[in-house]
């Protein structure tokens, strides 16, 4: 495990404090977790945009062929 120092404006510092106190976790886990999510947002977005790039319209179109004409169930209506 790495140590870091991290330099906070106090207003921050305090709002980290107080979130990590109600999700009963020290300001460590909460910072950990919240630059874990953010590095799973940043990642899945860039894996999502190689995927992307790898398509191909015509196999799509070709798929959706496949699904039938048929109105939703009536449960599955907005």
């Amino acid at each position: 495990m790495s140590t870091l120092s991290l330099r906070l404006p106090d207003s921050l510092h305090q709002e980290v404090k107080s979130l990590a106190r109600k999700e009963g976790m020290s300001i460590n886990q909460f910072i950990s977790s919240a630059v874990a999510e953010k590095m799973s947002a940043l990642l899945t977005e860039s894996y999502l945009k190689e995927r992307a790039l790898k398509g191909s319209k015509s196999a799509f179109l070709k798929v959706m062929s496949k699904v039938p004409d048929v109105e939703p169930d009536e449960r599955d209506k907005l």
